[in-house]
């Protein structure tokens, strides 16, 4: 008897691997942390050879734990970062660049180029995406560019392209498989959204041959075995899923309207809009949800770049935390943030402005400031930009949210979770189990291969916690207003 699905959750900073039993429960798990590169500003790159030895090493680690076989294990699903690019010799395996990782910005002035030569619009009609340095494409072009010799060998199909869900596949399959799915394919900027095709058009325009392209497959299918020589027998790899459209599956949105908000590295809200495409007209992007059993659930995203790892800022560089969980306690040493605000654009920003241009900025400095002023600031700038989504959102499908599905690090974060649901003035739900990412992509592995029989022997349970809104719409409109007006001073710092 099948005891396990394993998930493997390849982040941005960590990559995960986790043990989950029939009834959703975490049986066993590990993690470890992989370095970041940044060769010059805005620049950000990681080893593919270090995602991979890590996430096979969590992988044995989580095994041994508990003592499970590969006989235990029922399937392998991933859920990955996004929009990271890698490029891989075909006959070595060798990677001919560092990752580029979905956070780099060295492609923004291609892309500024791409805008005004008019095909902002072509893009959006078949991809679902607005032409920004964050997705895949402009990436690969960047290192067939760069590394002496690569367009040659792509030329002849001698390279891959794969986001770190492809990489992965290819290499624990040891080298015989190159697929990646619907909704990673969906992240590059290269694939129609309309047609479930690579797109000859944008390929030719931006000088990509085809040839370094995997198959796109559905989310929920065998796309092959692991080799035994890494986790000790062939388990089948049953489910690939990027990690935001996995969060909307872990957390039960099937149906249309249901709206979730991961808070990671980067905070990403999702809003399932069912099996058609809508265009959003503020600035949200549209983008394959998931496909499975030959039909296509579609999703509106806002993207904000940095959330999470803002968190991390303050511990890191400012150091005026310890730990990331101290921020909830520092936040509530003051009751306001003494009108500072902080707007974490270290990498620009996301929905629904669009400025890769943007940077970090704080307001409202006075000598009366301290650093819990700016602890606080920093953990409502997440709210807050997450509220701005949430109302391009409701404007492009005209209804109101009357609830928010949160999940990742930062949701356990009780004043964060609080001030987003006074913010958005409607109830934020966080369930028991907030590793909603790396339970989608169980759910979808455990589905392929029957582990579960279908959707409804799922353990959904209502949220854990709920929190509801306290403030008065006053409080409200007069602290979107300001930070707003501190949003306005944060664009385009970094133009020249």
């Amino acid at each position: 008897m099948k005891k396990y699905i394993m998930a493997f959750d390849a982040g941005t900073t960590s990559s995960r691997t986790i043990l989950f039993n029939k009834n959703g429960d975490i049986v066993s798990s590990a993690q470890k942390e992989f370095i970041q590169y940044f060769p010059k500003p805005g620049y950000v790159e990681h080893d593919p050879k270090e995602i991979w030895s890590t996430q096979i090493g969590t992988a044995v680690e989580a095994m041994t734990k508990i003592g499970a076989v590969p006989e235990d294990i029922a399937a392998i699903g991933i859920t990955n970062q996004r929009e990271t690019t890698i490029l891989w010799d075909k006959e070595t395996g060798e990677p001919i660049y560092n990752a580029i990782v979905w956070q780099c910005r060295r492609t923004s002035s291609y892309c500024d180029e791409l805008i005004n030569k008019g095909y902002g619009e072509m893009f959006r009609e078949k991809t679902g995406l607005v032409i920004d340095a964050y997705f895949s494409a402009t990436k690969i072009k960047w290192i067939l560019d760069h590394v002496d010799g690569a367009m040659e060998k792509a030329k002849k199909g001698e390279i891959l392209f794969g986001t770190v869900d492809s990489w992965l596949i290819w290499k624990l399959t040891d080298k015989k498989v190159h697929v990646t799915d619907y909704s990673n394919a969906s992240r590059t900027m290269l694939f129609n959204i309309n047609t479930l095709k690579w797109d000859e058009e944008i390929l030719n325009l931006l000088d990509i041959p085809k040839e370094i392209l995997p198959d796109v497959r559905s989310n929920g299918e065998i796309y092959g075995y692991s080799s035994d020589k890494y986790l000790g027998g062939n388990i089948p790899i049953a489910a690939a899923i990027g990690d935001q459209q996995a969060a909307l599956f872990g957390q039960g949105c099937f149906s249309e309207a249901e709206t979730k908000n991961t808070y990671g590295t980067g905070a990403f809200l999702l809003m399932n809009i069912g099996d058609k495409p809508v265009k959003s007209k503020n600035g949200l992007v549209t983008t394959i949800a998931w496909g499975l059993d030959g039909k296509v659930n579609y999703a509106l995203e806002g993207s904000i770049f940095v959330a999470g790892s803002a968190i991390q800022w303050l511990r890191d560089e400012l150091r005026i935390i310890d730990s990331s969980e101290d921020s909830e306690y520092m936040a509530l040493k003051v009751k306001d943030t003494n009108d500072c605000y902080v707007v974490p654009a270290f990498t620009g920003l996301g929905a629904p402005y669009w400025d890769q241009y943007a940077r970090g900025t704080i307001v409202g400095l006075t000598r009366g400031t301290s650093k819990y002023h700016i602890i606080r600031a920093t953990l409502e700038s997440i709210a807050l930009l997450s509220s701005d989504i949430l109302k391009a959102m409701e404007e492009d499908c005209g209804f109101k949210l009357k609830s928010l599905k949160v999940d990742g690090g930062a949701s356990n974060n009780d004043f964060l979770m609080q001030f987003q649901s006074d913010i958005i003035n409607a109830d934020v739900i966080r369930p028991k189990q907030v590793e909603a990412t790396a339970l989608g992509s169980a759910r979808l592995a455990g589905l392929t291969v029957g582990f579960w029989k279908d959707i409804k022997e799922f353990n959904l349970k209502e949220g854990d916690k709920i929190f509801k809104p306290e403030i008065s719409q006053e409080e409200r409109k007069s602290k979107i207003d300001r930070w707003h007006k501190a949003v306005d001073y944060a664009k385009g710092w970094a133009r020249d």
